[in-house]
Formats: C-alpha cells, structure tokens, sequence
C-alpha cells in the first residue's frame, strides 16, 4: 500500500524535482500573496548582487544569512494566521494570542533584517565613495 503525502494524488517517492517545484510554489505565494516579503525580497537580492560584484564575501554572506531568517519567519507567521482564518472566521481570544505571538516573532526577525541592511548598505556605500 503506498504510503499518504500532504499532497493528494503525487508520489510518495523521494523526488528533487518534486521537491523543488513545492518550495517554487510556496515561496511564490509568499511573496505574491505577502506584499511585505515581496519588497524585502527584492531589496535584498539587489544588495545582494552588489555585495556579490564587488567581492565583499562575509557580507554577502550576513546579507543572506539575515534575509533567509526573515524570510523564513515572514512565511511562518503567514501560514500560522492563514490557519487561524481557516480555523474560525469569529473572534476568538486564543487565535488572537496566536496570531500576536507569530507576529512578535516576524516583527523580531525584520528588526533584525532592517539592522542588517542598514549596517551592510553603509559598508558597501563605503566601497564606491
């Protein structure tokens, strides 16, 4: 009997390219269905590519390192109160506090993101003046 996936009607079989169409997908609807993540996708893959050209390596790297936490909480904070709409469309004490708490978490990480960027935009200004 083959084995149940989160996925109806695909293969249970280990598939790369299974794999990366699902993480193509979800980080698509991200950043389609999440303004907030679109524009600071963006912002950092152009910082990024400057840190790339002119060989600032360790800051490329900060830049990355950075951005992929914020990214990865902005997605977990999305699915968490997309959850909860599902859950009950009524107010609800425990789905707020849930939903405050995600929140908190991805307001951290941007904080962070924000800190980053600031301090790396400054030392790459550096490089061209």
């Amino acid at each position: 009997m083959p084995k149940k996936t989160s996925h109806p009607g695909e293969q249970s079989q280990f598939s790369p390219k299974r794999k990366i169409l699902i993480f193509l997908s979800g980080l698509r609807l991200a950043t389609f269905r999440d303004v907030s993540v679109a524009y600071k996708v963006v912002l950092s893959l152009i910082i990024l590519g400057i840190s790339f050209s002119v060989r600032e390596w360790v800051n490329f790297l900060l830049i990355l390192l950075a951005t992929g936490q914020m990214i990865m909480a902005e997605i977990f904070n999305t699915t968490i109160e997309t959850l909860c709409d599902y859950l009950t469309t009524e107010y609800d004490e425990t789905i707020k506090a849930v939903k405050d708490i995600a929140a908190s978490a991805a307001t951290i990480s941007i904080i962070v993101w924000a800190i980053v960027m600031l301090f790396e935009l400054g030392g790459i200004a550096n490089v061209f003046f």
